[in-house]
């Protein structure tokens, strides 16, 4: 069975960010002490959880940019595949680049965060309501969580459950547009 390239990005995407989820579970998992608070995310790429955590980060990158290449194909949609591509490219050099690969790592974390919730407020356009507005949505909660983050505001949270709030609404956008690309109607 031939699949079409919107249906080949959107399960690209859809693994892209599940076995990030999965593998940043089982990293915090493995890392004798960690707190989701006090600990931030790039921690688990240095630990005993390093070999789970940078090969999963870099499979959120490598399969990103390849969906990304799909998605270009199937929608023409310049802004988002430029947006989106940057940003996986970005996660690849995190799982490259540890935290102790400063500054290189500090920025490339930057660039995952911003160009990532910046692609979700840009995907709203494909998008059918109201998931249109949930994207955007995604899109500003991530981007206003990065500006806290980079402040140094945490709202109680911690660094690392500040660093979440940036996280979790990308991986949350990742899941629900691969779905949306691989339920998108063919075209005919």
């Amino acid at each position: 069975m031939v699949y079409s390239n919107g249906k080949v990005a959107g399960v690209l995407i859809f693994i892209a960010a599940s076995q990030f989820i999965l593998g940043l579970i089982a990293a915090e998992a493995l890392y004798p002490g960690y707190s989701i608070s006090t600990n931030y995310i790039s921690d688990l790429g240095v630990g005993p959880s390093s070999s789970v955590f940078n090969v999963s980060v870099f499979l959120l990158g490598l399969l990103g940019i390849i969906g990304a290449y799909f998605f270009q194909r199937a929608f023409h949609r310049t802004m988002i595949t430029i947006l989106f591509s940057i940003a996986a490219v970005a996660a690849m050099t995190v799982g490259i680049f540890t935290e102790n690969s400063e500054p290189m790592h500090t920025i490339a974390s930057v660039f995952v965060f911003l160009f990532s919730g910046l692609s979700a407020i840009f995907s709203y356009r494909l998008m059918k309501h109201p998931f249109s507005i949930i994207v955007i949505l995604l899109g500003l909660m991530s981007l206003s969580a990065l500006f806290l983050f980079i402040g140094n505001f945490y709202l109680g949270l911690g660094g690392g459950g500040m660093e979440r709030m940036i996280l979790y609404p990308i991986l949350i956008w990742m899941i629900g547009f691969g779905g949306f690309l691989i339920t998108f109607p063919e075209k005919s």
